[in-house]
């Protein structure tokens, strides 16, 4: 009896050694590119079993990587499982079967694998066949002293019983008659093969066809799916959308699973998602974190959750993707607002170590971390939109491009149904998701600089009913203009300055420099204390607000104008005071 059991024992030791190794495989073989990775796929030794590890979402990328129809030998090397997981992607356009769609895979799973294919769709899928039956062919069966030749044309049948003919609505839906002829090809093929492989079963599921309810069939079709993605993260769109419910970290729950701190016997035979983390940039406060977990299964089971939450992130999105380019962006969206979220459960300024994170992963779910992120963002969203809907520029009917090219950017990116951050093709596009803390304190910033400057007009108060015609107003060219026309002692009001008006005042701003003009500091102080009179707040309160705001800005007066002469002065040209011909 021992010697049984040392010997069960060892089978299992070798058997978990294989699936180890298969693993590892697997992990080498989907970061290479995708012909490389099929071709190592197809040579392998053990083929079928390497394929049979992926998990579905890792092979339909794959898939999708290669070319669908260039990937039969891989797709005849996948389990019915994987099968399955194809189709319940491919073939929904939100709860309705695109027959177009079923039609295509269907065929590409019949040349990759006919006899196989066969008896899964007749014995696995029975109820999907019968849909698709029902939809794309018309049945007759022949009565005691009828005769064929009285059936309408296009008629055929397998077993003089049953006669079919492919429903004509079924091939004009397709404008492109090549594809046209290879539905109707792969109809035909179908047929036949299903009367050669079981003809009593190719009888039964006719007549069975013919009776199907369509709404029925495809509403229970879709709930089934539905509770097979719900198992990824694939979820209706109506609870996926809860990923985006912001949370505070004072509601995050502790996970009821407890990890050991050393290694555990790690199970193999659950397929581990390689794609999502593979994708990600070493770079962030959770991929470092990720990376530095030595207890298997842990990371296992984090690496399942983390693909997990970005399929409930594509389902809230509504954004298909097929490819591991497209998944790339929400991987990196993924990873982003849960860096957010470990920092802001960490409660430090600095980023938090990697042992710190380490033990939040281990301590939340990564779905309530997410949430915690982008509750970051959304409390600055309601922030802007509050202040949006009380503000001065808004009462007064003043377009959001009045705060200027930089906070309209970042602004604009907070009022976004999913805000987004103003990066002004730093990274190569204008706005992309928020990533880290340094991210929401220069959008907050931005956005406390426009209320900051909206109060300051709120207590200047001008009379914005004659604004200047055909000149683009900011806030701060009138804010400089109406300081202009008070010095020059002009009534009070957004308007046009002359521009020989102008030139003494402009004159009084500079002291000669050897190339350039320089600003003089009583300039600055000037303009303050003009500000100081215009809105009642003392100095230090300005300086609160607004003080490195208007620092920038008197910045930007010099190094647009400090080489410009008086004489030179053309109001076309002069963006930050708003100025006319004389």
């Amino acid at each position: 009896m021992n010697e049984d059991n040392q010997e069960d024992k060892e089978i299992q030791i070798r058997h978990k050694q294989r699936l180890a190794r298969l693993a590892e495989e697997k992990r080498r073989v989907l970061a290479k590119q995708p012909e490389k990775a099929l071709d190592e796929i197809l040579e392998h030794p053990q083929a079928t079993a390497l394929v049979h590890s992926m998990a579905e979402e890792d092979l339909f990328f794959l898939v999708h990587d290669i070319g669908p129809e260039d990937a039969l030998e891989l797709l005849s090397l996948a389990s019915n499982r994987q099968w399955e997981y194809i189709l319940d992607v491919e073939i929904w356009k939100r709860d309705r079967i695109s027959t177009g769609a079923l039609t295509h895979w269907m065929n590409l799973l019949a040349q990759a694998d006919p006899e196989r294919f066969t008896q899964w769709i007749m014995e696995e899928k029975p109820e999907l066949l019968e849909y698709y039956l029902q939809e794309a062919v018309e049945i007759l069966v022949i009565e005691d002293q009828e005769d064929p030749g009285d059936f309408p044309d296009g008629f055929f049948t397998y077993d003089g019983v049953f006669y079919t003919r492919i429903k004509d609505q079924f091939l004009n839906a397709i404008e492109d008659e090549e594809t046209r002829d290879q539905r109707e090809h792969f109809i035909y093929r179908m047929l036949e093969r299903l009367a050669d492989e079981d003809h009593l079963g190719y009888q039964s599921t006719l007549l069975r066809s013919a009776n199907v309810m369509p709404s029925e069939s495809e509403e229970e079709s879709f709930r089934l799916r539905n509770i097979r993605l719900a198992e990824k993260g694939f979820l209706p769109f109506d609870e996926a959308i809860g990923i985006y419910a912001p949370m505070r970290p004072e509601s995050v729950r502790k996970r009821s699973k407890k990890f050991a701190s050393t290694d555990a016997e790690t199970d193999f035979t659950v397929p581990v998602p390689v794609q999502p983390s593979a994708l990600m940039s070493g770079n962030t406060v959770f991929s470092t974190a990720l990376w530095k977990i030595d207890v298997q299964e842990l990371l296992n089971e984090l690496q399942i959750e983390f693909a997990a939450l970005c399929n409930r992130i594509i389902a809230a999105d509504q954004q298909p993707i097929r490819g591991r380019e497209e998944l790339r962006h929400t991987v990196h969206k993924t990873c982003g607002y849960l860096s957010l979220g470990i920092h802001r459960l960490a409660g430090t300024d600095e980023l938090p170590a990697p042992e710190q994170s380490v033990s939040i992963l281990r301590s939340y779910s990564l779905e309530d971390i997410f949430r915690t992120g982008w509750g970051l963002v959304m409390e600055l969203k309601e922030k802007a939109r509050k202040w949006k809907t009380r503000s001065w520029f808004a009462k007064n009917n003043l377009a959001l491009s009045f705060w200027g090219e930089r906070l309209v950017g970042y602004i604009g990116g907070l009022l976004l149904t999913r805000p987004r951050y103003f990066d002004n093709y730093q990274t190569g596009q204008m706005y992309r998701e928020f990533e880290s803390l340094a991210d929401i304190s220069k959008a907050a910033t931005a956005l406390e600089e426009a209320i900051n400057f909206d109060e300051i007009f709120s207590c200047v108060a001008p009379d914005m009913t004659s604004l200047p015609e055909k000149h683009f107003l900011t806030h701060e060219n009138l804010l400089l203009t109406l300081w202009a026309r008070d010095r020059l002692g002009l009534e009070a009001a957004p308007k046009s300055v002359p521009v020989e008006t102008y030139k003494p005042f402009f004159q009084s701003l500079w002291s000669s420099g050897k190339n350039v003009h320089l600003l003089q500091d009583s300039a600055k102080s000037d303009f303050l204390a003009w500000l100081r009179d215009a809105t009642g707040f003392t100095e230090p309160e300005l300086s609160r607000k607004a003080g490195r705001a208007i620092e920038n800005l008197f910045s930007k007066i010099e190094d647009e104008y400090g080489s410009v002469s008086e004489k030179d002065l053309d109001p076309r040209f002069v963006h930050l005071f708003i100025l006319k011909k004389t």
